[in-house]
């Protein structure tokens, strides 16, 4: 999922040829004495469209990496998994520490005992 992820942030060579034709379109009809004014029109609208469609994928993009680069839970993440059962491990070594002085109480206590 995160390698699908990246590859979404390249911009497809198909996109950029799509910008450069729309771009090269409009120069051309104003390069001309008389340029079509309902032409560049759509022109502009196709363009400033796509130009907006790519704004929210690439805040979409941003919105992801901030997750990743935060560590927060994220779609593909194993942050959350991970941090719960090194936590479930971390009480269970404490555990086991606080029952060893436990036990070293106990003993002790019965060898009081064994000694009176």
């Amino acid at each position: 999922a995160d390698n699908d992820r990246i590859s979404q942030r390249n911009p497809p060579e198909g996109l950029i040829k799509f910008y450069l034709i729309l771009i090269c379109n409009i120069v051309l009809e104003l390069s001309k004495d008389k340029h079509n004014a309902s032409f560049m029109d759509r022109q502009l609208i196709q363009f400033q469209n796509s130009v907006s469609r790519v704004e929210n994928e690439l805040s979409g993009q941003i919105r992801y990496l901030t997750q990743v680069a935060t560590g927060q839970p994220h779609e593909g993440s194993t942050y959350s998994a991970r941090k719960d059962c090194q936590m479930a491990l971390n009480r269970a070594e404490y555990a086991k520490v606080k029952l060893g002085e436990l036990g070293r109480t106990c003993e002790v206590m019965l060898e009081q005992q064994q000694q009176t």
